[in-house]
């Protein structure tokens, strides 16, 4: 359990805060690239960590992410042109390029220096991966660009989607390091599901129900180790890589692909769910995406035109209890993301985690906890980098293993942690 101080410290994003700073110490996704398709596109209001802002692709393909608002009378550029390699307020034409400088206002005299002393505060926005990034931390410590391995193969191997979470980034993160709800909650789907059917291990998934957790800090967050029984006195290890603040990469199943999320707060009760799948030596067949965009694996239907899931909280996630009573579906609800994403939006907005009754299998919910408040600590005490900016922290791998009863999986893993590249990942 945390204390509400605690709780508070976690959950709290916005500009000034503690956890705030954290998050504005690493690059973040901020949208998927096709949210702005063109130059000279509609600019596109995105929402992060409390801050309200627009970003638009201008006539030269630069891109910018600045306030929202207008410098004069506070109008939303929302509404603003996209023309002539800058956004223009259409309520007195004074016009914006892609760093937020006033590079034009129509009632100033030709010669007047006024529009220079006038600028929007404005983040980079820079396309990778299929992903639209943004720092929005101080200038003199921004870091390299991220080098997760999803965002670094090419395109044809790797898919990415997004979708409105209804609920703090924090609980939701911490259902995606929980591997042992898997066996109750998904058991109803890992063989039906056309991303995850077919692995030997889910046959382990579904006949040991009490996994053993052992989690292992690692440089940039943790190893979460779930063992369950295999043949021969052997082990099954499905091992979450965790690394800081909010990057969860899940154990892949036979010949699938890798898959996991980011959680971005959008403010202190809502966040961006990023799910990701890739293979690092292959590329995604037709089957594979199309699945994907129909809310198989970890991925969910969202609504034309928006990024909120057509099953949400204002339909009861389409419930069937039918479902539920026949066995097809553990909770009556479909989908690995929709089963997921009910259950943490069930908890509140934010969960008063000083009510939990927490056993062993939450030892990697605990240990994140942990880190994550000693992460912030030393941030704000001594100005420390947090873990996971390292771009050699990034550089990791889920795996799935069967080893023998003696060996630590740190140990009989450690090569199948680590990006390989040109090397298949380690799967059951």
């Amino acid at each position: 359990m945390l204390r509400k101080e605690q709780n508070d410290l976690l959950t709290q994003t916005g500009p000034g805060t503690p956890a705030g700073r954290l998050f504005r110490s690493y690059w973040i996704p901020a949208m998927v690239s096709e949210e702005l398709p063109s130059n000279d596109c509609p600019p596109v209001r995105v929402k992060l960590l409390s801050e309200r802002l627009i970003a638009f692709r201008d006539t030269n393909g630069r891109l910018g992410l600045m306030d929202e608002f207008c410098a004069h009378r506070g109008i939303s550029l929302w509404f603003g042109r996209n023309e002539d390699c800058g956004l223009r307020c259409p309520y007195h034409g004074w016009k914006y390029d892609v760093t937020g400088q006033c590079i034009d206002i129509p009632s100033e005299p030709d010669q007047s220096t006024f529009p220079k002393r006038v600028k929007l505060k404005s983040y980079p926005l820079v396309e990778r991966g299929g992903v639209l990034w943004t720092y929005m931390g101080p200038a003199d410590t921004q870091p390299p660009l991220p080098e997760y391995e999803f965002a670094t193969v090419p395109a044809a191997q790797s898919f990415m989607s997004k979708r409105l979470q209804e609920c703090n980034w924090l609980q939701a993160m911490e259902g995606g390091i929980d591997s042992s709800h898997v066996s109750f909650l998904h058991r109803g789907d890992l063989n039906s599901d056309p991303l995850f059917k077919g692995a030997r291990g889910n046959q382990y998934n579904l006949g040991d129900m009490r996994p053993v957790f052992e989690v292992v800090e690692s440089p940039g967050g943790l190893y979460i180790g779930a063992r369950r029984n295999a043949e021969s006195g052997h082990y099954y290890w499905r091992i979450t890589q965790w690394v800081m603040p909010s990057y969860t990469m899940i154990a892949p199943r036979g010949g699938h692909s890798i898959h996991g999320h980011f959680w971005i707060p959008i403010d202190d009760e809502h966040c961006w769910t990023w799910s990701f799948d890739y293979h690092p030596i292959r590329a995604l067949t037709g089957d594979e995406v199309a699945a994907m965009r129909d809310g198989k694996g970890i991925h969910a239907k969202t609504i034309p035109g928006t990024f909120r899931a057509v099953a949400n909280k204002d339909n009861d996630y389409l419930m069937n209890r039918e479902a539920q009573r026949a066995g097809r579906t553990y909770s009556g609800i479909e989908g690995f993301a929709m089963q997921d994403q009910s259950l943490q939006e069930s908890m509140g907005p934010i969960v008063d985690r000083a009510k939990e009754t927490l056993v062993a299998t939450d030892s990697g919910i605990i240990m994140a906890r942990q880190r994550l408040l000693r992460a912030v600590k030393a941030l704000m005490d001594e100005d420390v980098t947090p873990p996971g900016v390292d771009l050699e922290h990034q550089k990791v791998r889920s795996a799935a293993i069967v080893l023998p009863p003696d060996q630590a999986f740190k140990d009989g893993a450690k090569d199948a942690m680590r990006v390989q590249p040109g090397v298949a990942p380690a799967t059951v």
